[in-house]
């Protein structure tokens, strides 16, 4: 059933219609009306906090149709697949479509039909798209990621220069550019791009509450992986890698021990990616192993999880990626595993670019070491990076739950302002710390910063031990970055006042990651645990998995049709009318209309046969030994090692290693046994058997010893049936 939507409808009131909330987040409101007032609006808003809802409510209440520019054929699909759950009209047009399905979409758009038309770049700038685009009622032009345009941005596309001519041909028309990750020389190039410099700018703060940041040294990274995985059984997540080949071989390790993972990357025939995406949006696979082809704009609420098994390209990237996790306002976590050798494979990566593009790339790979090496809170570092300020710390990353030693300074951070102005604010960091500590090179010398009066004043110190001064006192607001000359340092004015009256600033030791050897299971130990939770965790249950029915019943994935806060609150108030369920969050009452019946059913009955105040907690944790055991198993079978052998090598009986693959396979791993069962008993007396298998309606092995009648051992029927359930059940 659609939501009955009326042009000029107030946009309170299509908020609470159509996605069900009472009130907007953030400066949400102000956006929406300043873009229907006509105006370009220019929307810096991180991931997770509504910078879709900007546009598609001015659009939903608007006459006319929206074109929404979106960069990756998967984000369009899964936008128009949410809006058309709340009875929105949303179509996209791209290569995927066939041409009689062009033909319908156009033709629903010039009717008016069409609320949001989302279109890929280069699907825009072919001329019978203009033409259509020219005769059809359009209300704005929303131009979502818009950090793409930015030569300065992670994610580049040349195509998203041509947008602003495009536009121009439509007609004048409203424009509203959002991205969730922009510093502020980005931010100024996506202006200048699109012509943009008298817009409205609503600048939101990229903290994002319910995040907690970590960063691993990538010692045992599979080990740790694993471990943390198994630690967070059946939560969703995604783990990112930098290369094809790394993806593939991560996917294939956590579906090898029983996790249920999928890998996803540009080498993928486009069905196989599209399936892949689809399985890890309606719940199907837990856990996508990834390339950056995955998860611009993919709106799974969800995400409990992102991890980086690869150090990634730059900070702004990372912010990105790890800004998928938790979209839906629960604590989710973003772990990085560092390595220094993963720096040096980038930087080799980039030898082959012009002289530009490999000094930026240099930058930003510092950037992302920095962030690593320093000690200072997390966030307050990824903030100060998007020209944000934070003054305190955020008690939510690894840095601040478990803080290195920390010391005074006052004269070091005043010798390194002064030499900041006395080298004329037009140097980077490196030059500032090697005039600090007395580096005569030859570009020092070039510009005769050997002669002033402030070089190597600090020699006392390390150029390292300074860089990461310097690094500090800028993200205490005391150092600010110069646009023009990117990588350029200046004295904030905040930085003037200390230098009039200096004061003591508390810095952090850095970290080491060459150096450190910590015991990181036992880290895993620590920081992992169990924790309660203040809904009725066995309703809640039910309910995911009425969910994912209904959502494979209707074609959509489990998200579409509630998301896990509004699932938690029914498992909190318990809702057993649907006037009741209007009242949760993130449920309208077309939502209400088109699911909830079931779900209500559901709640009554459950409130009518159970002890409601009964709590059950779902996660399960699985020992760090057992995990061992099992991989290592795992790995000699692999090897097609001699089930003796293993015994042998793990001091148990036959008893005991039978016990620990019919383990092993019962949760879903597949076993090949054959090389072994070939060695024990020819292939007619194994088709025999797994014939039984197949046929009887139960697999207990005293029952299958009764049917043979003593012409098979134990040990040999419970290894047939390992194979059995290999074959046809994992």
């Amino acid at each position: 059933m659609e939501v009955e939507l009326s042009v000029g409808m107030d946009v309170r009131s299509a908020l609470k219609q159509v996605f069900g909330f009472d009130k907007f987040r953030g400066n949400q409101e102000e956006i929406i009306q300043n873009l229907m007032s006509g105006k370009n609006t220019f929307v810096i808003m991180p991931t997770g906090a509504g910078k879709s809802l900007c546009y598609q409510l001015p659009a939903i209440v608007q006459e006319g149709t929206a074109i929404v520019i979106s960069p990756l054929i998967a984000l369009m699909k899964n936008q128009v697949d949410l809006l058309n759950g709340v009875g929105v009209n949303a179509q996209f047009l791209n290569s995927t479509l066939t041409k009689s399905e062009m033909t319908r979409v156009k033709k629903e758009v010039l009717a008016g039909e069409v609320k949001l038309l989302y279109v890929a770049p280069e699907s825009l700038t072919k001329a019978e798209n203009i033409s259509f685009l020219k005769t059809a009622l359009i209300s704005f032009v929303a131009i979502d990621e818009a950090h793409c345009i930015s030569e300065w941005g992670h994610d580049f596309r040349p195509e998203y220069r041509r947008i602003r001519s495009i536009i121009d041909m439509l007609g004048n028309l409203p424009i509203i550019a959002l991205t969730a990750t922009a510093t502020p020389k980005v931010q100024q190039d996506i202006q200048r791009n699109l012509t943009m410099e008298e817009a409205s700018i609503f600048k939101s703060s990229f903290r994002r509450f319910n995040l907690f940041y970590e960063v691993r040294p990538k010692v045992n990274a599979k080990k740790q992986l694993m471990r943390y995985i198994l630690n967070n059984k059946g939560k969703g997540g995604i783990i990112y890698c930098l290369s094809r080949k790394r993806t593939e071989e991560i996917a294939e390790f956590l579906r090898v021990n029983g996790i249920k993972a999928l890998p996803y990357h540009a080498g993928l025939d486009p069905h196989t990616r599209m399936r892949n995406q689809e399985q890890f949006l309606r719940e199907d696979c837990d856990v996508m192993v990834a390339t950056i082809a995955f998860g611009m704009g993919i709106d799974k609420p969800d995400v409990r999880f992102v991890i980086h098994f690869d150090t990634p390209k730059s900070l702004e990237g990372y912010y990105q990626e790890t800004g998928r996790a938790g979209r839906d306002g629960l604590p989710s976590e973003c772990l990085m595993f560092f390595s220094y050798a993963d720096i040096d494979k980038l930087e080799k990566f980039n030898k082959d670019k012009s002289v530009t593009e490999r000094d930026n790339a240099k930058l930003l790979l510092q950037e992302m070491t920095d962030f690593a090496d320093f000690s200072v809170c997390r966030v307050r570092q990824v903030l100060h990076y998007f020209g944000e300020y934070m003054e305190k710390d955020c008690n939510n990353c690894d840095n601040c739950q478990k803080p290195l030693p920390k010391y005074q300074i006052e004269k070091e951070a005043v010798l390194a302002l002064e030499t900041i102005r006395q080298t004329g604010e037009r140097f980077a960091i490196q030059h500032i710390a090697d005039v600090c500590a007395g580096v005569e090179n030859d570009y020092v010398v070039s510009y005769s910063h050997n002669k002033l009066d402030i070089f190597g004043k600090g020699s006392n110190q390390t150029v390292k031990w300074w860089y990461s001064v310097i690094r500090q006192i800028s993200i205490n607001g005391l150092i600010s970055k110069d646009l023009e000359n990117f990588g350029a340092l200046r004295v904030s004015p905040e930085g003037s006042k200390f230098l009039s009256a200096p004061y003591p600033i508390n810095i952090s030791k850095d970290h080491d990651f060459s150096a450190e050897q910590m015991d990181i299971e036992q880290d895993a130990d620590e920081k992992e645990s169990i924790k309660g939770n203040a809904y009725d965790g066995e309703l809640f249950e039910l309910l995911k998995g009425l969910r994912k029915k209904v959502g494979k019943d209707k074609n959509l994935p489990p998200y579409v049709i509630f998301s896990d806060v509004a699932l938690e609150e029914m498992a909190t108030v318990y809702p057993t009318t649907e006037q009741d369920l209007t009242q949760i969050t993130g449920v309208g009452q077309g939502k209400a209309t088109k699911f909830g019946q079931a779900f209500v059913e559901l709640i009554a009955k459950y409130v009518k046969e159970n002890d409601i105040e009964a709590e059950f907690d779902v996660v399960i944790k699985t020992t760090g030994d057992k995990s061992r055991t099992k991989i290592q198993i795992i790995q000699q079978i692999d090897r097609k090692l001699d089930l003796d052998e293993i015994k042998d090598s793990r001091k148990i009986s036959m008893q005991e290693l039978l016990q620990e693959i019919e383990m092993i396979c019962f949760s879903g791993t597949k076993l090949n046994l054959n090389y072994y069962m070939d060695s024990i008993l020819d292939e007619d007396r194994q088709d025999e058997i797994m014939d039984y298998f197949l046929k009887a309606e139960s697999d207990d092995i005293a029952l299958a010893l009764s049917e043979f009648d003593g012409e098979y051992t134990e040990e040999e029927l419970r290894l047939v049936r390992v194979k059995f359930f290999s074959e046809f059940g994992n």
